[in-house]
């Protein structure tokens, strides 16, 4: 929910990136970038979180689409708001009305999902550099200071997707985040070749994003693309903890999801989901089951208190 109460002292992205330090950043996830999912991977060695794709012209237009899209407190940052949009107005309005609240905002034009794409949103606009760079622009112009980012995926022409880059960085993009898959690519191994060839066309900073399902894998992207920071999505819905060095889900990390998710709320298909996930490489298929199939909150609790000592603490003050 966006109130009147506004960030203090908020995180200039830019200089996250002049560190030397790469970041990890955990992606933006339609359904489970929710508030409290930020809030745990950050205590597991998250630098940098989004929130799930918002469209722009929804939350530009009305404040019932912002008060349901949009939920942050004070220890949410650094953060970044993911905004689809097709329209330059409906971006650089979104941009405008968000940020007192975030670090910056991002444009999606990765998204590969059928629906997105018949909306003329996501990863087909990539086909059209001259519409990404008018959103950019036209946001730069009206928020002159805010970190200013685009998600892409990569075309099947390299000299294409370059292209697409430098028009990116010349429109006024803050830094860029390269899935290193086309649209149609799934389950294949990102082609770092092509994220390093960016990397080595641009001046501003290049996000990895694709690959990283484990600790071990983090190094290695890092040093075939030249990246600036790695970006993660399902693999850490599967270990929150991935990149706190943990090779799987440790108890610890499902005892802070509980005290976390309950103690803000969270919708209990989520709050379920998000168990679900972690708890895949532990619990074998019967008892996938058996969680799978209960529907409250006290059922969840107790099969956790029983099978792992899992016991929900409220953490707000």
């Amino acid at each position: 929910m966006m109130t009147s109460s506004v960030k203090a002292n908020p995180i200039n992205i830019m200089d996250l990136f002049n560190s030397s330090k790469k970041l990890l950043i955990c992606a933006p996830m339609v359904r489970y970038s929710t508030l409290p999912f930020r809030q745990l991977v950050k205590l597991y060695g998250c630098d940098l979180t989004f929130t799930h794709m918002i469209l722009s012209d929804c939350f530009s237009k009305a404040q019932q689409a912002r008060d349901a899209e949009f939920q942050y407190c004070e220890s949410d940052r650094p953060l970044i708001a993911q905004f689809a949009a097709k329209e330059p107005s409906h971006f650089s309005e979104a941009a405008h009305l968000i940020a007192p609240y975030v670090d910056g905002v991002d444009l999606n034009c990765g998204c590969p999902q059928k629906w997105a794409i018949k909306e003329g949103i996501g990863a087909c606009m990539c086909t059209n550099p001259a519409l990404i760079s008018s959103i950019v622009s036209q946001c730069r112009r009206k928020n002159p200071d805010l970190c200013i980012s685009v998600k892409i995926r990569i075309l099947p022409s390299l000299d294409e997707t370059i292209k697409l880059a430098q028009v990116i960085e010349s429109a006024g993009a803050s830094f860029l985040t390269v899935h290193g898959r086309t649209i149609k690519e799934r389950n294949v191994d990102p082609h770092y070749d092509v994220v390093r060839a960016i990397k080595d066309a641009v001046s501003i900073p290049v996000v990895h994003n694709g690959g990283v399902y484990h600790p071990n894998d983090i190094e290695p992207a890092l040093s075939k693309t030249g990246a600036d920071g790695v970006m993660c999505a399902q693999g850490l819905l599967n270990n929150p903890a991935l990149f706190a060095g943990y090779s799987s889900t440790p108890l610890r990390c499902v005892q802070d999801w509980v005290n976390i998710a309950l103690s803000f709320g969270t919708p209990f298909i989520t709050f379920k989901h998000h168990l679900m996930f972690m708890l895949e490489g532990v619990l074998p298929r019967h008892e996938k089951r058996v969680l799978n199939n209960f529907a409250a909150y006290t059922s969840v609790l107790e099969y956790l208190d029983r099978n792992f000592g899992v016991r929900y603490q409220n953490i707000m003050p």
